[in-house]
């Protein structure tokens, strides 16, 4: 069962109103608590919000996409040194945690939890979409959840009964993704190689079509990730981590 979920794994972005029950929703995140972990510290919080009128101020952070208030459900995915940290202060144990090494730590933790969370909603019939808004906002989103020192947020999974059923987005063969026993670096014909479907396509032709550029790449880096904005996000993200106590050691 959980073999046809992952291989058949997609993105939804319209839902229906109905309520995720509750103990449906717990189970949802007790299999979120249940990831990977490192030292079995949990560095991460869910900051799991059902409530219209916050929901309508997350919104914004989230371009406004209408999922995020079509959903009865947003989940903010977060990286949290705080709770470990006021736990061996507490203790008389000195935590040494305020540092990048242990964000990358808690990162891991969020993201493996995140996952366990949208394995454990679709297995319910749910259908989620990951926001990578998230990144774009985080200074709003942390005021928005009140957010404290030491958490700071990754993602967001949106979640809900679905109310449409999209088709499979492509994927890269798999040849282009692993390598057995070490890095084997790409030729350039490789390189064609993996991407040629996609460019070949119906939906990257109306693409160039739309958008009045030669060729696929191009689309990403004068549309979608352009340079600007990506060192714009990178420079507040990065002023973010040293915000939250990230960078003290």
């Amino acid at each position: 069962m959980k073999k046809e979920l992952l291989f058949k794994h997609r993105s939804i972005r319209k839902f229906r109103s109905t309520p995720i029950p509750e103990e449906m929703l717990r189970d949802i995140l007790t299999a979120a608590s249940r990831a990977s972990t490192c030292g079995n510290m949990q560095l991460y919080s869910l900051v799991v919000t059902r409530d219209k009128t916050i929901r309508e101020k997350l919104s914004p952070c989230h371009f406004n996409q209408p999922m995020v208030m079509q959903a009865p459900c947003v989940v903010t995915v977060c990286a949290d040194i705080h709770r470990f940290t006021m736990w061996c202060g507490q203790r008389d144990a000195d935590p040494a945690y305020d540092n990048f090494a242990w964000f990358l730590n808690a990162s891991t933790d969020a993201l493996l939890a995140a996952q366990n969370l949208i394995i454990e909603a679709e297995a319910n019939g749910l259908g989620i979409c990951v926001l990578g808004t998230t990144i774009y906002t985080a200074g709003e989103i942390s005021n928005i959840l009140e957010l404290p020192s030491g958490v700071i947020p990754l993602t967001t999974v949106v979640m809900g009964y679905p109310d449409e059923d999209p088709g499979l987005t492509d994927r890269l063969p798999l040849n282009g993704v692993v390598h057995y026993e070490k890095y084997v670096d790409y030729t350039a014909a490789e390189i064609d190689e993996l991407w040629a479907e996609r460019e070949a396509s119906e939906q990257t032709r109306k693409l160039l079509e739309e958008n009045d550029l030669p060729n696929l790449a191009r689309i990403f880096t004068e549309r979608r990730y352009v340079r600007e904005d990506n060192l714009a996000i990178s420079k507040s993200y990065f002023e973010l981590l040293k915000e939250k106590g990230f960078f003290n050691n």
